[in-house]
């Protein structure tokens, strides 16, 4: 039951009863939803403080059955090298989304306008590279061999920066603002730059905000890359400083086993999750600041009004 107050008089109005057992059933449909979103999460945290010989016998669990700090200590055994790659990944995703949501937005842009002679060539020629590829061979000796870009920060910027997926939404989006916002500002004196960075980024704030949380969530998870174009160790990114860690201890399990020597006591299981919590924590704290955007961002061309 609720009550409204209308000319200085409250009403009292009536809720159906299929509507509260609706919005109970819905509610309790979401809160075990959530609840199961959020186990595993919980159980990685769990498992990360849980000894290696307690996750051996008694598996993963909820409740940690013995509690150990071995894997964090071993993880953070050398703080500088741990915060270095925090830093390299860092400088890495803000750049990398701040250069492709330029580009990709700058793109979108020309594509979305109808008085752009060559739209339809440029976007069969984007979509083209979908569908093709020239190989990760090709793709090597052309950042090395001719822009030698081999130990440089550009070799993990500039390959995941444009998202052909993304810049097809972002037209869509775009092409749905009306163009007579464009024509109004050009009949006032306005360039296609003004027209650009003070019209149409910011009427595509939805869009902006949603590719941009996934371009970051790719640079931030991205050690493939490292993987190809970086060898030097001062410049290792965050994601693959630790898979090379999770390597090294793999390595070692397998050395134990070969040998014969009992080594239960090495958290394998338990350093592998902490890596997990290491290297997703910073990022989920940026979805809170582009949730509010989100859901109308994914939505985009889905509603045509």
């Amino acid at each position: 039951m609720y009550t409204a107050v209308h000319s200085s008089k409250a009403i009292k109005i009536r809720v159906p009863l299929s509507t509260r057992i609706f919005n109970f059933i819905g509610g309790a449909v979401l809160l075990l939803m959530a609840f199961i979103s959020v186990v595993p999460f919980l159980l990685l945290i769990s498992a990360s403080f849980t000894s290696e010989k307690s996750i051996a016998f008694d598996g993963f669990r909820l409740i940690p059955g013995e509690v150990s700090f071995k894997a964090y200590e071993i993880l953070f055994r050398a703080p500088i090298i741990v915060a270095r790659a925090y830093g390299v990944s860092i400088f890495v995703t803000v750049a990398g989304t701040a250069a492709g949501l330029l580009v990709t937005s700058a793109a979108a842009y020309a594509l979305s306008r109808t008085y752009f002679k060559y739209r339809t060539q440029f976007a069969f020629y984007f979509y083209f590279t979908t569908l093709f590829s020239g190989g990760m061979l090709s793709m090597y000796v052309f950042f090395i061999r001719y822009l030698h870009l081999k130990n440089n920060y550009a070799s993990l910027i500039l390959p995941p920066m444009i998202q052909i997926f993304y810049l097809l939404i972002m037209r869509t989006f775009m092409a749905a603002i009306p163009e007579s916002i464009c024509e109004s500002a050009k009949i006032d004196g306005a360039s296609e730059y003004v027209i650009f960075f003070r019209l149409m980024l910011p009427l595509s704030t939805a869009s902006l905000a949603t590719i941009g949380l996934f371009l970051a969530l790719g640079y931030w998870n991205d050690w493939y890359h490292a993987m190809l174009f970086v060898s030097n160790r001062q410049m290792f990114p965050l994601q693959y400083m630790l898979y090379n860690m999770m390597t090294a201890a793999d390595a070692v399990k397998d050395i134990s086993h070969v040998a014969d020597i009992r080594m239960t006591d090495t958290p394998t299981r338990s350093l592998r999750m902490a890596m997990t919590v290491v290297a997703t924590g910073p990022i989920i704290l940026v979805y809170p600041f582009v949730q509010k955007y989100f859901v109308k961002g994914v939505t985009i061309g889905a509603v045509k009004g």
